[in-house]
């Protein structure tokens, strides 16, 4: 029966077995506190998801910095953790492992995507500032080379302590516009030394990050890389780049590449339209069911590895689910944006439910009498993000141990989480003072 792919194990070339076809995919929570730890919100989180029926778990993104985080909230691992910060990851740990369920960290650093309420002046590949407009972002300062030697090793040493905290692997964030993305598009990175230039030299920092994250884990131990398909901007990282990238990662042991998109310039990975108009890549079209977002660069990259691939973004459909795992487009798949609502969305795919709500479609922030602003690209970007936020609000609601409010209004969502992103900084500020 083609409902039994859902449920098969996936074995990973480390020894590893996930229990089935389903992850819930990395989401930013925003739950970690002015210190930069998780909280009993985490905990109250991940024990929902654990229990939904997901193979692996996915973490949002934990950063390395706390000088360049994605949002206010994320939890920071920037050097060796007290023991107070050690019994809070495994208490996260033990809660999103329940039931044999496979809990992954995912490791980050924002780079010049830090908000400027952050870091007026984030570090990042080159001095190239984010093309949005406003006051966002702040002017970016091109790293020295101590200090790309220097996070190189905070990414393998995020690694060694999630495992000894009780994660039972890691993804490497390489994509989405993040500082490793930064470092492999010839847009943001224009440096002249070994990290730039050739696609070899950009992706120095990303294969010095694995080499070392492995070296610290041991050969037992999953890790993972979120890659970027395409950054879907004129003269940035090329579908054709991703592929060489791909299998350089699989020679250096990668156990599982998860392929996404986009950046905050060019926010496929949310399927919103950025202010200039995407570039278009050359990958040959699958037949069948395509609702996913990457579907068609994971089954070509699926087809170039013997790695297993994920694919994330835009699935709903059990069909369509099916589709990807019966036609070799992906091992694995990710959801994301469903399980902000119900945590049970992976077990409601393998009873059989035909689809899940595909919520984004059925949000807006503009009253349907300002309709037509949805065809301007700038206010499309604006709506596509406050709805990110909606879910945020979501996310927030579980933390606390509530129910989810379908009914919640996309403006209310949006007031909510600003105000809790400049409580959040305020609090960071004080706590650093």
């Amino acid at each position: 029966m083609a409902g039994a792919l859902l449920t098969q194990p996936l074995q990973l070339p480390c020894g590893v077995s996930i229990r089935n076809r389903i992850a819930k995919a990395a989401m930013t929570e925003g739950l970690g506190d002015a210190l930069g730890r998780p909280t009993d919100g985490h905990v109250k989180l991940y024990g929902a998801w654990a229990n939904g029926g997901a193979g692996l778990l996915l973490t949002g993104n934990v950063v390395i910095d706390r000088d360049h985080l994605e949002r206010p909230g994320n939890v920071v691992i920037a050097g060796e953790p007290d023991a107070e910060m050690r019994s809070r990851l495994t208490a996260w740990a033990k809660a999103g492992t329940a039931g044999g369920t496979q809990l992954w960290m995912q490791i980050s650093h924002a780079g010049r995507q830090t908000q400027a309420l952050t870091n007026p002046h984030p570090k990042a590949p080159s001095a190239v500032k984010l093309g949005l407009p406003g006051n966002q972002f702040g002017e970016p300062v091109a790293l020295t080379e101590s200090e790309i030697v220097d996070l190189i090793l905070r990414y393998a040493t995020a690694a060694r302590i999630a495992r000894e905290t009780g994660f039972t692997g890691v993804q490497i964030h390489a994509a989405h516009g993040y500082l490793i993305s930064q470092f492999l598009s010839p847009r943001s990175n224009i440096r002249t030394d070994k990290w730039g230039g050739s696609l070899e030299n950009r992706a120095r920092f990303l294969l010095e990050a694995v080499a070392k994250t492995r070296a610290a884990v041991g050969p037992a131990f999953p890790v993972a890389v979120k890659l970027n398909s395409a950054d879907f901007q004129k003269g940035g990282f090329a579908f054709e780049e991703s592929l060489a990238v791909a299998r350089w990662l699989e020679a250096a042991g990668v156990d599982l590449i998860e392929v996404s998109g986009g950046s905050y310039e060019q926010p496929k990975m949310m399927d919103v339209a950025g202010l200039e108009a995407a570039e278009e890549q050359k990958v040959a079209a699958s037949t069948g069911v395509r609702e996913a977002y990457f579907v068609d660069f994971a089954k070509a990259m699926r087809a170039a590895l013997k790695i297993p691939v994920m694919v994330t973004g835009g699935l709903r459909s059990r069909e369509a689910v099916l589709h990807a795992l019966g036609t070799n487009a992906a091992d694995i798949v990710g959801l994301g944006r469903p399980m902000c609502v119900d945590t049970d969305a992976p077990r409601q795919l393998i009873d059989g439910a035909a689809s899940l709500t595909r919520w984004e479609k059925t949000l807006h922030m503009f009253p349907s009498w300002l309709s037509f602003l949805r065809g301007v690209n700038m206010l499309r970007a604006v709506e596509g993000f406050a709805i990110q936020y909606w879910f945020y609000a979501q996310l927030y609601r579980l933390g606390r141990g509530e129910a989810v409010d379908r009914n919640l209004g996309v403006f209310k969502a949006f007031r909510e989480v600003e105000a809790t992103h400049r409580r959040l900084a305020k609090e960071i500020a004080a706590a650093r003072a």
